[in-house]
């Protein structure tokens, strides 16, 4: 297919409904000191943990077209579900609260409770914004859909109107939020007379499928590394570029994107998995906040940014090169990994 415009891309997405929440365009920033520190590249970051919306982050733009699809079938429930602090979770059910739309949200902790799970960080604003929290031993992915899949037709069957996450449906919609990121990364840098030569993400799913879809409907080279949090029972590349096909036919955007199209590491994650802090995330963490005056997350944009930080280290960059690094949000997990970080912060010397 031809090259579209970034005007001719956005004008495709509008085609969608949309529910307005995201304060966009977010920030494209130059950050001196950590290109300085470490001799080049010149790196930039995209500030989508500034998109409003209790704090913010990737799945505020999410959820404008899930929220509009919503609104389009005139539910009157959802019913969602990821871990006890997810930032998704978090984001949804203030969604739907600016929308007055129920939720109840189902949280899996992955194993037998021992004690009470601790109201801080995104859980206690799932509570604050006011949504009906469950919360499972089971864990994210398939435990979790599969109770959300029974409670919905619960739900049903006593007449309630529900949308419930189905990630058929959902995230093909997610991921057209994260076109509409791309064409602003390219305004941005082209306003700041640089192309990027690589963007860095966080992501398994539909926040990366989103920028590739962008990146091959505008016609761009650049490579985009997904770095993955978690490591999903299924081929994510793959899963990845179905997403990216499907969003592209919600849009009207024909664009072949395969499996090899998608360039995932899940070298990152860290020796304990998912949702567990690892060395590198903590120095990315500390990096960040003490020279550029960012944050990062533990779970997600952190152990990115080690990603980052490991390949230039390596020498895949060189100084005059440009790139962008997509801050994924996440900051109230902070205080819920409180002792991690001032155990690893320690362990680190810093």
């Amino acid at each position: 297919m031809s090259a579209l415009t970034t005007a001719e891309l956005r004008n495709a997405v509008a085609q969608l409904p949309h529910f307005p929440l995201a304060h966009v365009p977010t920030p494209l920033e130059h950050l001196p000191k950590l290109s300085e520190m470490f001799g080049g590249p010149q790196i930039y970051i995209k500030r989508d943990d500034c998109t409003g919306l209790t704090f913010g982050g990737n799945k505020t733009r999410h959820n404008e077209l899930i929220l509009g699809d919503v609104l389009k079938k005139q539910a009157d429930l959802i019913v969602w579900g990821a871990g006890v602090q997810s930032n998704n979770c978090r984001q949804t059910a203030a969604a739907c609260a600016k929308a007055g739309i129920d939720i109840h949200l189902v949280l899996g902790r992955g194993r037998p409770a021992t004690e009470p799970d601790p109201i801080q960080g995104n859980l206690l604003l799932d509570h604050l914004v006011g949504a009906k929290v469950e919360i499972i031993d089971g864990g994210i992915g398939l435990e979790v859909d599969e109770y959300i899949a029974n409670l919905s037709e619960k739900y049903v069957a006593e007449g309630r109107k529900v949308y419930a996450w189905d990630r058929k449906t959902v995230k093909p919609l997610a991921a057209i939020g994260y076109v509409t990121a791309m064409v602003e990364i390219a305004e941005q840098s082209a306003e700041q007379s640089f192309t990027p030569d690589a963007v860095y993400v966080c992501s398994a799913g539909s926040t990366g499928a989103g920028l590739v879809l962008a990146r091959e409907a505008m016609g761009h080279t650049y490579g985009i590394t997904h770095v993955a949090p978690i490591v999903w029972p299924w081929d994510t590349a793959a899963d990845m570029a179905r997403i990216a096909r499907e969003a592209g036919a919600l849009i009207g955007v024909a664009a072949d994107v395969t499996a090899t199209d998608i360039d995932l590491t899940e070298e990152y994650i860290g020796p304990d998995g998912y949702g567990k802090v690892s060395p590198g995330c903590l120095e990315a963490i500390s990096l960040l906040a003490r020279n550029e005056a960012i944050l990062l997350d533990p779970v997600y944009s952190g152990k990115a940014m080690a990603g980052l930080i490991d390949h230039i280290r390596a020498g895949k960059f060189t100084r005059d090169q440009h790139v962008v690094f997509v801050h994924t949000g996440g900051t109230p997990a902070l205080f819920a990994y409180n002792e991690d970080l001032m155990d690893g912060l320690g362990q680190l010397g810093v």
